[in-house]
């Protein structure tokens, strides 16, 4: 009989744990499910926090989530009162619970009495326990937030298997915050990417057709951004007389503002082009239109202007920090057209013009930016000047869009895959 007796009180307590562990099965599935169904923790921590008191038997309770730039954790649920009645707690609090699992990264069982700070005294009674909500890495884990429990509705308090299911709990908690922010920052990703492209096709489209100065020059130009958006530019003008003005540009600097300032450039030349009497004129006024916005960036533009007379046979220009600026003659002479200026932004000085001789039909001009001279091969090393002229020149009775192709074969043939550190622009002119 004692015997029989003692098996079934084995059944009995084994038909009890098995009850408890299904309890504890049930409730991890049912988390995994409701973090699974979920965008935003906020929106579900309010009932996953229920389902985990009531299952370890705790009448209050809160689940804080780490803010990093202010060192605080703040609730986003809590068991016993509303979470905006619940303060948030410093990482660095001695005397709070949360506090110190988030710091030892490990679940941790309290007494009474054993670290209660005021800041808590609204989720504290009795013994307390927590786990902090983490993220595994390479290099450990990443604290996100913690989960503590206190009143605990057993006169024996918290066990080490309640621990132990919070803390697993936790974890699913922390993964689910994880994937999460993960999904967010792809989904911003390709956001931001298709934001991109639309501004480069944007900014392409700012920039004139070649076909622009027919028919008084043939004329062909490309520009390649470092980034999706860029600061290097070109401008043409059809201008009275049959001259033609042409413009090449750099802004200091790539991406969004240096487009910005390439849009504001090029809409302002539109217009001084046309009503200035010379080159320096145009860029004295240009300077005028832009001077508060390179200001206001701390940016500065490198540019060259030049104004092609045929029928005089001359060319002018103002050189405002552009050195890669050439005349090449039908005797294959490259002729620098030197620096007037120093670029616009760094110091308000009237620009000043240049002039020399233009043989139409034999001289062509080249302007590029220093992106294709300044261009990486894998060793690290420049494609440098000398090679670009050997190109232009040995294509100078070409058409320009053939010297145009030409030098881009020269520079995808030299960084052989690098990315270009830098915007990249040409302009090549023939009348």
């Amino acid at each position: 009989m004692d015997a029989m007796e003692q098996a079934r009180d084995e059944i009995r307590l084994a038909a009890q744990a098995l009850a408890d562990s299904w309890e504890e099965i049930n409730l991890l599935y049912s988390i995994g499910e409701i973090l699974g169904r979920t965008v935003e923790l906020d929106d579900a921590a309010g009932t996953i926090l229920g389902e985990i008191s009531d299952v370890v038997g705790a009448d209050l309770g809160a689940i804080y989530l780490y803010d990093a730039a202010a060192g605080l954790l703040d609730p986003i649920a809590a068991r016993g009162l509303a979470p905006h009645d619940a303060y948030s707690i410093g990482v660095d609090d001695d005397l709070a619970v949360a506090a110190h699992v988030f710091r030892e990264s490990v679940p941790r069982l309290y007494a009474p009495g054993e670290r209660e700070s005021p800041r808590e005294a609204s989720l504290r009674r009795g013994a307390a326990l927590a786990s902090p909500i983490t993220w595994t890495t390479p290099g450990g884990p990443v604290g996100l937030g913690v989960v503590t429990l206190s009143a605990p509705r057993g006169a024996e308090g918290f066990s080490a298997g309640d621990l132990k299911l919070v803390a697993a709990i936790a974890s699913q908690i922390g993964a689910a915050i994880q994937i999460t922010r993960l999904v967010r920052a792809s989904v911003e990703q390709e956001q931001l990417e298709r934001e991109m492209q639309l501004a480069h096709n944007l900014q392409m489209r700012l920039l004139p057709s070649p076909a622009a100065l027919a028919p008084e020059a043939r004329c062909a130009a490309r520009v390649e951004p470092a980034r999706s958006v860029g600061g290097d530019f070109y401008h043409l003008f059809r201008l009275s007389g049959g001259r033609v003005g042409v413009l090449i540009g750099d802004v200091s600097s790539h991406g969004y503002q240096a487009a910005l300032i390439m849009a504001l450039t090029m809409s302002a030349m539109a217009i001084h082009a046309q009503r200035g009497t010379d080159a320096a004129a145009t860029v004295d006024a240009l300077f005028e239109t832009l001077a508060g916005e390179l200001s206001e960036t701390e940016m500065f533009l490198a540019l060259c202007y030049a104004v092609i007379d045929p029928a005089a046979g001359e060319i002018r220009w103002v050189n405002a920090g552009q050195p890669h600026a050439f005349v090449i003659g039908a005797d294959g002479v490259a002729v620098r057209l030197g620096a007037t200026n120093p670029p616009l932004g760094l110091t308000p000085v009237p620009a000043a013009e240049s002039v020399r001789a233009w043989d139409p039909g034999g001289d062509t001009l080249v302007l590029f930016t220093d992106g294709i001279p300044d261009a990486l091969d894998p060793e690290g090393r420049a494609l440098g000047e000398r090679r670009v002229l050997e190109v232009v020149v040995a294509r100078r009775r070409d058409a320009p869009s053939r010297i145009v192709d030409g030098v881009f074969a020269l520079l995808e043939g030299h960084m052989s895959g690098v990315a270009p550190s830098d915007d990249q622009a040409i302009v090549v002119v023939r009348t």
